[in-house]
């Protein structure tokens, strides 16, 4: 950064995602957000801020994270500082200043930390690829205790109400807010113009729509990052409920007098979308801002995750990313640009098999599974 010195309203919350809404070049972001991932990177540089005290380890170690190396190269100082009470001494507005990995109040120091330098983030990214490995083992083994627990999803799928929207025949759109969701979503404009896709929205994905002039058709899950505006555009409300019976989005649907169905499932709001638009027919599915790699599965420290393994691996073919989209819309490229990014995705897929056991193991009992379901001997 290029000031020594900087003086800013405090802006605090331990939900990165909610901070962002209301914060500003002029002010001093504290968040609590162990390993700063992609996507908060990118909404925090969009909000103009230059100084994130976080009171948790932004990388740490447990995979190759982006997310710090990011927001770093963008400008931003970030200081990790180990105090967590700072969320008790700071209140939500007074200014403090930023001197080093010093953060003052009146001259006064009230946390002290590190800063995290480009060339430390590029090192620690680069030995982080190299363990990727025993990552990937332990994702293995918690998608299988999953499918022992969950194998249902394969077999029963999930019962969906009856919605306004209609699927049958229709290509679905998924718009979450993941990484490089903006970019997707632009990318996709014409294939949206030529194919006219059912817009299924997972919570902030619906402000991502109308903000590029697009009104959701339904939107899924807990409703925490989706504003008023989305929730009232006449969409079809799928709140997503959760083993222990909580669906924390039916008070806020019903605050607001707008309908809803709860739909009870396991996993993320992600995989609830897609299921979707698979149960319902739709022809192909295209995704926008999902998880797609296994960097990005990873990055998401859930035990959920393993669930979007498990869907992707049901929905199959008619499932699509939005990188590679773009040229359905441009039926003059021919059919080898989509043939390429096939393989280049088997590919991928190929190499994360190759280097880990567990996941060969984990492959091969789903493909024992599926026999089973299937009555093949």
């Amino acid at each position: 950064m290029s000031f020594v010195e900087l003086t800013g309203h405090a802006k605090l919350d331990r939900r990165t995602k909610d901070l962002v809404k209301r914060l500003s070049a002029e002010d001093i972001a504290i968040i609590d957000h162990t390993d700063l991932d992609r996507v908060s990177a990118e909404a925090l540089l969009e909000s103009g801020v230059r100084v994130v005290v976080n009171v948790a380890s932004s990388q740490s170690g447990r995979f190759p994270n982006p997310g710090p190396l990011q927001l770093v190269r963008g400008g931003v100082r970030l200081i990790d500082v180990s105090a967590e009470d700072l969320f008790e001494n700071v209140h939500e507005g007074e200014l403090l200043t930023v001197r080093g990995a010093g953060l003052y109040r009146n001259g006064t120091c009230v946390a002290a930390g590190r800063v995290l330098e480009e060339r430390e983030l590029e090192r620690i990214f680069a030995e982080q690829r190299g363990r990727v490995t025993e990552a990937l083992e332990a994702f293995a083994e918690n998608t299988m205790r999953y499918l022992r627990e969950e194998g249902r999803l394969l077999a029963e799928g999930i019962a969906f109400p009856p919605l306004r929207t209609s699927f049958r025949d229709r290509h679905a759109l998924v718009v979450a807010r993941g990484p490089g969701y903006k970019r997707d979503l632009r990318m996709v404009k014409p294939y949206v113009r030529v194919f006219k896709p059912v817009l299924i929205a997972v919570d902030g994905g619906a402000d991502a729509l109308l903000e590029e002039g697009y009104k959701p058709d339904v939107i899924v899950g807990d409703m925490d990052s989706v504003s008023d505006k989305a929730l009232r555009s006449g969409a079809d409300l799928l709140v997503h409920g959760y083993r222990d019976g909580l669906a924390p989005g039916a008070e806020r649907a019903r605050e607001l007098g707008v309908p809803y169905e709860i739909v009870p499932a396991t996993g993320i709001s992600e995989d609830l979308a897609l299921l979707l638009a698979y149960e319902k027919g739709s022809e192909l599915i295209v995704a926008v801002g999902t998880h797609f790699n296994l960097i990005e599965f990873l990055e998401r420290n859930r035990a959920g995750m393993s669930s979007t393994f498990i869907t992707r691996l049901k929905v199959g073919e008619i499932l699509i990313d939005a990188k590679g989209v773009s040229r359905l819309a441009t039926r003059q490229v021919g059919i080898w640009p989509l043939v390429l990014f096939a393989l280049a995705g088997l590919g991928a897929i190929a190499v994360a098999i190759a280097v880990s056991p567990a996941l060969r193991h984990l492959i091969e009992y789903l493909a024992l599974r599926l026999r089973d379901l299937l009555g093949i001997g």
